[in-house]
């Protein structure tokens, strides 16, 4: 039954949040004032009396009306909050807070409460895009096997020049060119101990550390010899910190050792894994590659996707929402640190920022996340996407087989909870909701006949099945969300890479410290 003493004024803010002004009945807060009483009566001593047993006027004149007001307020706020959404009809993201005591005669209050998000969907059927994925070469099929060849290299050592192909060892250092950097001193890289394959001639070197070609200007260097080189790291240089910055490189050769590689035949490959022939390989690196340039492709084509329907489309949600997702890339960023053996106080230090320039750069990636989120949950909805039940159960297990395989007795025990593996499974659930929807985006983006036929697993089962007996082809995995800055090793720094659900009952938020305006 609602409680006819509350008067309530709607007022909506632009960001997704309305402001409810909430005028109380004085004697709601009378006997709030007495329940505060009778607990603050509990916490402290009264001469004359047990505690918890003094009447209201002795503990009035004990502890003050102003404290029995504070404490008071907190106890009716909490009393009236869940009232005061249900009887303003509003569908909370989280809990709101209070944001102000305007007035004690009468009591008025008031609260900021963040709205659910609301997505009006544009034309997103009369969306199209050319779909062309890669095709594998056999190119592509003996880059792979030429690595693992070079993998698989013995290596000796030799008393002549270094060439092409061979193995160097080295110590490097390197600081900035005074002639080109003056005024401006510091060590780029102290003295260590490396190595670099020398890459040949027709070669792509653009990865090479510490810059693009470097293992060939070591060809002709004996053990024992050093050297100096002038090297000015271009504009677009992939390290930040070196773009336009010239330096100064040297190098001392401490061994050089050949390389000898296997022959490409079948016992090459027998050597690699379970494979039959020279051919059998081949076969799985293709679809290896396939498999990665696919799901590469489809990656960006599906984001492109996406980018064009939240274009067309009309997204509003709460900055509690924004700030949650924020949490979360911050929190993503902290635990790849801690995987490499960094902490974030290091990571900050380094970029030279602190953590609010932390948030305010991780800012678009989260707003990209959230309005993603937002975009697929809401198609998922109006398509009716859903996973069948069996499949999440076969799902859920392999996902926590794959998990908990190299785990100890000990680690394992926290799957033991139900409360774990229903965190687990809907965590599994919304991916491949989210995966399948992602689909049938992409089959109307490519235009296909039957867009709402039976949606079809994305593809990850089956390359989980086959994981176990398909070669790892190396390669970087490819992550769209993480677009921060990734751990490197960049010779100007020590560089370091970089779906909530809020409770929606009536709650409202630990209040800040009340002013009494009269």
């Amino acid at each position: 039954m609602r409680d006819e003493k509350l008067k309530i004024d709607i007022e909506n803010l632009e960001d997704q949040q309305v402001k409810l002004t909430v005028e109380v009945d004085s004697e709601q807060l009378d006997s709030a004032k007495r329940k505060a009483a009778r607990k603050i009566a509990r916490r402290i001593k009264i001469p004359g009396f047990r505690p918890g047993k003094a009447p209201y006027k002795v503990i009035q004149r004990q502890v003050g009306d102003e404290a029995l007001l504070e404490e008071g307020l907190e106890i009716l706020v909490n009393d009236i909050y869940p009232e005061v959404i249900e009887e303003s009809e509003i569908e909370p993201y989280g809990p709101g807070h209070l944001e102000n005591v305007v007035s004690l005669e009468p009591l008025t209050l008031e609260f900021i409460v963040p709205l659910m998000a609301e997505v009006e969907l544009g034309d997103y059927h009369s969306i199209h895009f050319p779909y062309e994925p890669p095709e594998i070469s056999d190119q592509d099929v003996s880059a792979v096997t030429e690595d693992f060849r070079q993998r698989q290299a013995v290596e000796e050592s030799v008393e002549r020049p270094a060439e092409s192909g061979d193995h160097v060892y080295l110590k490097l250092s390197a600081k900035r060119y005074e002639e080109e950097n003056e005024g401006e001193e510091g060590n780029l890289i102290e003295e260590r101990s490396t190595s670099v394959i020398i890459a040949a001639a027709d070669t792509d070197t653009s990865n090479e550390w510490p810059f693009d070609g470097f293992s060939r200007k070591v060809i002709g260097m004996e053990a024992g010899e050093e050297k100096k080189l002038v090297y000015t790291f271009p504009e677009d240089s992939q390290f930040e910190s070196m773009r336009e910055v010239t330096a100064e490189f040297a190098i001392k050769v401490d061994d050089i050792k050949a390389r000898i590689l296997p022959e490409l035949n079948d016992e090459f490959a027998q050597s690699i894994g379970e494979y039959d022939d020279l051919q059998a390989l081949e076969k799985e690196i293709r679809e290896s590659l396939e498999q990665r340039a696919s799901d590469t492709y489809n990656a960006e084509y599906d984001e492109k996707v996406l980018d064009a329907i939240i274009e067309s489309s009309t997204i509003k949600y709460p900055p509690q929402m924004l700030d949650n997702e924020l949490n979360l890339v911050v929190q993503q960023l902290e635990n790849r640190l801690a995987s490499q053996g960094l902490d974030m106080e290091i990571y900050l230090k380094t970029r030279e920022i602190d953590e609010q320039g932390l948030r305010e750069e991780a800012k678009p990636v989260a707003e990209a996340r959230v309005n993603r989120s937002l975009i697929l949950l809401k198609i998922a909805s109006q398509e009716e996407i859903d996973v069948d039940e069996k499949e999440l159960q076969e799902e859920t297990a392999r996902t926590l087989d794959s998990i908990t395989r190299y785990m100890s007795d000990s680690d394992k025990k926290q799957f033991d909870s139900p409360n774990a593996i229903m965190n687990l499974t809907g965590s599994i659930y919304a991916e491949m909701r989210m995966n399948r929807t992602l689909e049938y985006l992409r089959k109307l983006a490519k235009g296909d006949e039957d867009p709402d036929e039976e949606q079809q697993d994305s593809g990850e089962e089956a390359a989980g099945e086959a994981e176990e007996s398909r070669v790892e082809v190396p390669g970087e995995e490819i992550d769209l969300d993480n677009e921060l800055p990734d751990a490197s090793d960049d010779p100007g720094a020590v560089a370091a890479e970089t779906e909530q659900e809020e409770d929606t009952s009536g709650q409202v938020e630990d209040q800040p410290d009340l002013e009494d305006e009269e």
